[in-house]
């Protein structure tokens, strides 16, 4: 019998939920990446109601909602409906796949560019394309989401101009407010007309981008760390999963900003929240590694993540990043890290060097032991 992961090709939404070991994940795409106080608290009692009390921070800003009962999907529904969570039809929804720099604006480029893209998808303008082809708004002054997964940007140049840029391409096309969306709209329909699902495919297949890609794009920030911004203030919780209660707690302190880095921005806050499960210490070692659910959270678990993660997080070397995967399909991280384990059986994993999970181990088989192990000897090598 196969032990290979089950590869879906598609994510999850809310209207389109996935069955997992712990039951059905429901994702969902808050519009503007933006939760007011009353949908925060909403969202956190229907976590309760209708599942687990456990919501999960994806890598594309998306929240999700797990262990729901799947006969009482359609309640749920409704009620998220009734908090402008849901789209009109699961096609709006797979088209509406946008991630957004969250340090925006009321009126900016990013704010405005958003509701555009929104409203196309509402009223499918925006082709149809996979449900992993995504959207990146990234339109402040120096971009921050280009370490993080999409296949259309919008981003800044150096010198003030907005640019439309596809992923895997070094220069990105001037464009402007009104022209932003159809642009979007043409760069989507050449990849859909490449034959390909994903923009980053069609140029590794040899495609040439049309005409107009030939301003330089500017080299993204690194990742913002937790701390005090003039947007607010940017915390985290460890593997990006906060339970109901969390939630609300952070609902009582204003609106919330959900990133792809599964941080929330709190908006507007001038200091870091005193609450038992929030991260606010950049210092941190448990923002050193990044673990999905695992077994027997997800039924194509091989072995436990997150317990091995913490257990590990303390020894691996400063300035790297651990990413534990239950299965090869490394869902918590689809691009390479420093160190990679993949589980292949329960307390068995695989082990990875600057790869993704399903990447050729560099060592096989290795024990929890042996991994921290090797991990303390790395971390200290000169």
């Amino acid at each position: 019998m196969s032990t290979a992961p089950v590869i879906k090709g598609w994510c999850p939404g809310a209207l389109r939920p996935m069955l997992s070991g712990d039951g059905l994940v429901v994702r969902l795409r808050v519009p503007q990446g933006r939760l007011t106080p009353a949908q925060a608290r909403g969202v956190a009692e229907l976590s309760l109601r209708y599942g687990n009390g456990m919501l999960d921070l994806s890598n594309r800003g998306n929240l999700q909602l797990r262990g729901i009962d799947p006969e009482r999907h359609e309640g749920l529904i409704d009620a998220l409906r009734a908090l402008a969570l849901i789209d009109v039809n699961e096609g709006a929804e797979r088209r509406r796949n946008l991630m957004v720099m969250p340090f925006w604006q009321a009126g900016d480029d990013t704010d405005h560019l958003t509701q555009q893209l929104t409203a196309a998808a509402q009223s499918h303008a925006l082709p149809a394309v996979s449900s992993k082809f995504g959207y990146a708004v990234d339109a402040g002054a120096q971009p921050v989401l280009q370490a993080d997964p999409a296949d259309i940007r919008f981003e800044r140049a150096a010198d003030g101009r907005l640019l439309l840029c596809a992923e895997g391409a070094e220069m990105g096309k001037p464009i402007s407010r009104d022209t932003a969306v159809t642009e979007a709209i043409a760069l989507a329909a050449w990849v859909r007309a490449q034959g390909a699902t994903r923009a980053a495919r069609a140029l590794e297949a040899g495609a040439t981008l049309p005409p107009g890609f030939d301003h330089p794009r500017q080299s993204a920030l690194s990742t913002p760390t937790l701390g005090l911004y003039p947007a607010g203030a940017l915390v985290a919780c460890a593997f990006g999963q906060m339970d109901a209660e969390t939630l609300t707690a952070l609902a009582d302190l204003g609106p919330l900003r959900l990133t792809p880095w599964r941080m929330v921005l709190i908006e507007g806050a001038t200091e870091l929240p005193d609450l038992p499960s929030l991260i606010t210490d950049a210092a941190d070692p448990l923002l050193r590694v990044v673990a999905c659910i695992g077994a027997p959270g997800c039924a194509q678990g091989r072995g436990e993540t997150r317990g091995l993660a913490r257990r590990l997080a303390a020894v691996v070397p400063k300035g790297q990043r651990l990413h534990v995967s239950g299965c090869a399909k490394g869902c918590a991280a689809p691009r390479a890290t420093d160190i990679t384990l993949t589980a292949t059986a329960p307390a068995r994993y695989d082990l990875i060097q600057e790869g993704r999970a399903d990447a050729p181990p560099d060592l096989r088989g290795l024990s929890p032991a042996a991994i921290a192990s090797y991990l303390r000897k790395s971390a200290d090598a000169p």
